[in-house]
């Protein structure tokens, strides 16, 4: 029986998300505590794959010791990933169990057409800064360049993850190919895909999806 659940929030979002809220309510049914922890922090502008991997192995040695689920949600997906790569033998009294991730960003930092646009993601490295819209803040919001910089070192098909992982993908998502994640899955056995008619909130199929999550998880 897992401990605890940490929830990691997508890019540009909050860990007040319709998800985080919707999966902390279920969990809270069962006298599970999610952790939603805020990437965002200290700030947007200043955000990298590296500080949010650190946020996560923090939250992960602050709780009792003891198994983990930790789900992700988007570019919270692609970190969660790593981090039951890179937090396994450093957390050892922590272990990260399961991996529940929706419409994880797997192939993020694979090709700059396909994650912003070439002439998007090469403007972007000569002004260092860029403007996108934060959901979580409700306005836009500058990023600096180093956020992709440092997520190029972050390969995530040469993360060595064997815990059990449950994968959610919406076959109409236009922000994670779904093909790219149907690439990754194959031929990882601990992995299972769940492909399913939404978009990438894939907010169409929050109670099917935590039905197989329970399952999953055996809780």
């Amino acid at each position: 029986m897992i401990s605890r659940a940490i929830y990691l929030h997508g890019f540009a979002s909050s860990a007040q998300s319709s998800k985080a809220q919707f999966f902390a309510g279920k969990f809270a049914a069962l006298g599970i505590r999610l952790v939603t922890p805020d990437l965002n922090a200290p700030d947007f502008g200043t955000l990298t794959v590296t500080r949010m991997l650190d946020e996560v192995g923090s939250v992960l040695a602050q709780g009792d010791p003891g198994p983990v689920v930790l789900m992700g949600s988007s570019l919270g997906g692609f970190v969660a990933w790593h981090a039951a790569a890179r937090l396994a033998a450093v957390l050892p009294a922590h272990p990260i169990d399961r991996l529940v991730l929706l419409a994880p960003a797997v192939t993020f930092g694979r090709d700059r057409q396909e994650d912003f646009g070439r002439g998007v993601v090469d403007e972007w490295e000569r002004t260092g800064t860029r403007e996108f819209f934060h959901y979580g803040e409700n306005e836009p919001r500058q990023l600096h360049y180093e956020f992709y910089r440092d997520a190029l070192s972050y390969p995530a098909a040469h993360a060595q993850v064997h815990v059990p992982t449950l994968i959610f993908q919406g076959m109409q998502d236009d922000l994670v190919k779904p093909q790219g994640v149907i690439e990754f899955c194959h031929g990882r056995p601990n992995v299972s895909l769940r492909l399913l008619q939404d978009s990438h909130q894939l907010l169409a199929h929050l109670d099917q999806m935590w039905q197989e999550t329970r399952t999953f998880l055996g809780c």
